[in-house]
This record gives C-alpha cells, sequence and structure tokens, in this order.
C-alpha cells in the first residue's frame, strides 16, 4: 500500500530521502496556516511536523491519519490529547538534539562570563579601554543551576562540571541523582536554584501548569551578579517581568533562545537591551541535530506505517 506523507515545512534532505526510499509520497505543503494544513492533509497518512500549529481542527481534518512526527522535543504546537482520541500516534526525536541545546548553553554561559558581545561591540567602536572595565569572571567554582535534568539538562550539567569545574545544582522532582555527575546537589525547591545560583538554566516543557512559571517572584531571589538561560520554551518566562529585572540591572544578563510569542514582535522590549544575548530559537539547529530529527521523525513515520510500535512515542492512542 501506498501511503503519503505531508510536510507542511521543508527539512533536510536525509529526512526525506529516507522515506521515498522506503516507497513512500511526499507531499510538500502549501503553507502552515492551521486552514492550508487542514486542506492539505486530506489525502495524508501521516504527517511529519515541526513549528506549524496542529490544533483538534487539523486532526480531526486527517481522516486517513496515523501519525504525527515531531521534527524534535516538544509537542505543544500539537493537540496530542485529540490525536490520542483519534487513535493517531504522535512521536518525537528526544535523542536528536540533546548535546547540541546542551553545548549552546554552555556556549551562552561562557559568552556571558567572558562579556563577548559588548567587547566585541566596544573593539568595533574604538574603546579599547573597555578591556578594563567589563565585569568579566571565571567560571571554575561557579554555581550552575539547572531547571529540571532531562536528557538536554543533564548533558548540560555534564558538560559544566567535567569541563568547566563549576558545582552544580539542580531541582527536579523527578530525579534522586543527576546520572554521570553523582557531585551534583539536588534541591528541594526551585528557589533554591535561584537564591544560590551563579548561572540558571531553564529545562522545562511549556505545559499549562509551567506557563509563566518564572517572573519577578523568582528573579528578585537571584544574586545581582547571576545571569539566566532560557533554551527551553519561553512561554515558561515572564518576559515583560523579566525585561523589568534586566532593565534596572537587578541580575547581571540573560541569553534567550525561545520567546513567548515566537517569532518576537517586532517591538520586543528586550530587544533594546545591551544585557541579554538573543538568538532566533535556533539552539538545536546544528547540521548535526537538524539531520538527526528529520531522519528520527522519518522513523517514526516508518514505525507508525508498518504497524510497529514507535521508538520515541510522545503519547498511547486509543485503541493501540
Amino acid at each position: 500500500m501506498s501511503y503519503t506523507v505531508l510536510l507542511p515545512q521543508d527539512v533536510v534532505e536525509e529526512g526525506k530521502s529516507f522515506l521515498t526510499e522506503k516507497g513512500y509520497t511526499i507531499k510538500m505543503g502549501k503553507g502552515i496556516t492551521v486552514s492550508q494544513i487542514m486542506e492539505d492533509v486530506a489525502d495524508c497518512d501521516a504527517i511529519l511536523a515541526r513549528t506549524a500549529p496542529f490544533p483538534r481542527e487539523v486532526i480531526e481534518a486527517g481522516k486517513k491519519l496515523k501519525v504525527i512526527a515531531r521534527h524534535g522535543v516538544g509537542c505543544d504546537n500539537i493537540d496530542v490529547d485529540a490525536a490520542t482520541e483519534h487513535g493517531i500516534w504522535v512521536t518525537f526525536t528526544p535523542e536528536a538534539n540533546a548535546s547540541s541545546v546542551a553545548e549552546y548553553v554552555i556556549g551562552m554561559i561562557i559568552a556571558l562570563a567572558r562579556q563577548f558581545l559588548p567587547s566585541d561591540k566596544a573593539t568595533r567602536t574604538g574603546q579599547w579601554d573597555m578591556r578594563n572595565k567589563l565585569p568579566a569572571v571565571d567560571l571554575e567554582g561557579k554555581t550552575l543551576g539547572l531547571i529540571e535534568a532531562g536528557r538536554v539538562g543533564t548533558m548540560v550539567a555534564k558538560k559544566a562540571f567535567f569541563g568547566l569545574d563549576m558545582k552544580v545544582v539542580v531541582y527536579d522532582p523527578f530525579v534522586k541523582e543527576i546520572k554521570g555527575v553523582p557531585q551534583a546537589s539536588i534541591a528541594a525547591d526551585p528557589a533554591v536554584i535561584f537564591q544560590q545560583s551563579d548561572f540558571v538554566s531553564l529545562h522545562i516543557p511549556s505545559t499549562s501548569q509551567t506557563k509563566a512559571m518564572f517572573g519577578k517572584k523568582f528573579f528578585d531571589m537571584m544574586k545581582p551578579g547571576a545571569y539566566l538561560i532560557n533554551a527551553a520554551r519561553g512561554e515558561i518566562v515572564n518576559e515583560k517581568e523579566l525585561y523589568e529585572t534586566l532593565k534596572e540591572k537587578r541580575i547581571a544578563g540573560a541569553a534567550l533562545d525561545v520567546y513567548d510569542p515566537e517569532p518576537p514582535l517586532a517591538d520586543n522590549p528586550l530587544f533594546s537591551l545591551d544585557n541579554v544575548i538573543l538568538s532566533p530559537h535556533n539552539a538545536a539547529l546544528t547540521k548535526e541535530a537538524v539531520t538527526r530529527m528529520a531522519v528520527g521523525a522519518a522513523m517514526g513515520i516508518d514505525d507508525v506505517l508498518c504497524s510497529r510500535a514507535p521508538r520515541w512515542p510522545f503519547n498511547k492512542p486509543a485503541g493501540k
């Protein structure tokens, strides 16, 4: 039987080649609006999903739909409950980008500590004496606080502890020890992370419980010289309160790869600040990671369409 896979957004050639070599027909979508995807999915058996929205309307329009394979980790753009109700698998690629995101976090920690952006600006504008005025700090002995220690958080802990000689403290109600880093301290309350850390890195998913979870309450607990890094989801941070904190220099700075909404609006006040490093949600988009995500998502589609239990399921569909 021939199956059709919808790609509302393009992926690297390796992912598409995997599908075509297995005999699947690839249908490139017209666009990423809900109405466009609803129209495109009508004759499709699978969706290889990136960042476009896949609400209940899309799922119910896919009368032949058997699987939505997420090119990435977070499935907050997919109505997983609706998919589950309709017997549709949702798969994801949890092992594809963890190391890449962890490397991004470590890179941002170093960039913030060593004042790379203001140093670059000062050098380009002839402010040579700024070399004596920028408050760079060593990382050895500094404390890195992690909010949750899943795949990415655990890798960040390893790289920071073994590579940078940092102390690591973690808040994660589901773990008692960080695998590979038994020296890491486990905190019973997220407040401990914000109070003790020189760098706080967020690694929780966006859910109804975590939306805007981190705002003024936690920022006011941070040391004046501390930094915040968010390469998880923009919705977990109260951006307005973070902006006020950074504007008033109540903490030293931040590095953000994610926003609420995405893409950020053109008048986002964070753009006016010089103590925050901003990137366009590309922490996971290394050449290697996007290949792993595309091929991993394609493998999830192949698993389901070949009547195998997917190796990376995000849900358990009704009747499966």
